[in-house]
């Protein structure tokens, strides 16, 4: 029988165990029925070779269970999950209230046609493949977490903390969110995390080879007068069109790329100089201080401030 914070953990053979075990850390104490399942009921085998015990075969699982976390395995290099198990988590999937994933735990969802037409995002070295194989995935190369709809994805490893903390908030409210974060001496909001890679190195390389020139253009000068029409003016094409392709190509709008390599400039500059606020944001294109502070705490969960004295402090220690 259901009850609102049933939690079923789907598992096979060669699963990632941290991305077993960090989500289920967060979870455990605080208000879910968190039960392992794998197909028939076995145990299985995790990436470590250490053996993981399960409470239920995945065939006597309701599909209308509350939440399904699906965690990530090692790199398939294309050959895909075992069909039984992909067919049992389109059935949960499409039931749940909610569906999420850890890690390569994406490329499962894909499989089960579960993130077809919705954003998503993966540990950051999956990116590109993830967007290649599955065309119809909107891939967020810099993202901890993506929600869309009833499906949350997550980054690599150590991002389904972040989105099992995320989880918990959702449901039991920001205190209870805040006391097991401390208690597992994480951050509740991490304030850097997948944007710390490169943003153009993670944007699966466009076919179009002027729309390269405009993303090489926009690195190679984030400061720069990077609005949709002077974009479109260099490339030749009208606003929309070039909206078009960067939906295609990019998988996001043109603001959302300049935004991004803005945000990772700014990082940079925050981690590695003294300068000061204002002049890394009219440096990054930002114009003021408090843009800057808005973007970055939508973005990264922190501010400028905050985010230089926890990363200038981690580089020095």
């Amino acid at each position: 029988m259901k009850t609102e914070s049933d939690v079923v953990v789907v598992v096979g053979d060669g699963v990632v165990l941290l991305d077993v075990a960090g989500p289920v850390q967060v979870l455990h104490g605080t208000g879910y029925r968190v039960r392992l399942a794998s197909p028939s009921g076995r145990a299985v085998v995790s990436d470590t070779g250490i053996p993981l015990g399960v409470e239920l075969a995945l065939e006597d699982v309701s599909e209308t269970v509350d939440t399904v976390m699906v965690p990530g395995y090692p790199t398939m290099k294309g050959h895909g999950h075992p069909p039984e198990l992909v067919a049992h988590v389109r059935r949960l999937g499409t039931g749940a209230r909610r569906t999420t994933s850890a890690c390569t735990g994406a490329y499962l969802l894909a499989e089960a046609g579960l993130l077809d037409g919705r954003r998503a995002t993966t540990h950051w070295a999956e990116c590109e493949a993830l967007a290649r194989r599955f065309p119809r995935v909107r891939v967020e190369p810099d993202a901890i977490y993506v929600r869309d709809g009833p499906v949350i994805t997550s980054a690599g490893v150590t991002a389904g903390i972040d989105l099992a903390l995320a989880l918990v908030e959702e449901d039991h409210g920001p205190e209870v969110a805040r006391t097991a974060a401390k208690h597992l001496v994480v951050f509740l909001q991490r304030p850097g995390g997948q944007s710390q890679f490169s943003v153009r190195s993670a944007v699966t390389p466009p076919r179009n080879a002027g729309l390269r020139r405009v993303l090489d253009a926009v690195v190679a000068d984030p400061g720069g007068n990077h609005t949709l029409a002077a974009m479109a003016e260099r490339l030749a094409v009208s606003e929309r069109h070039l909206t078009r392709l960067f939906r295609r190509e990019v998988g996001g709008t043109p603001g959302q790329y300049v935004e991004r390599v803005r945000v990772e400039a700014a990082q940079a500059m925050l981690e590695s100089c003294d300068a000061g606020v204002n002049t890394i944001a009219r440096t990054c294109g930002f114009g003021t201080d408090e843009t800057m502070r808005r973007v970055f705490l939508r973005v990264l969960g922190a501010p400028p401030a905050a985010y230089r004295a926890r990363f200038r402090a981690t580089s020095s220690a």
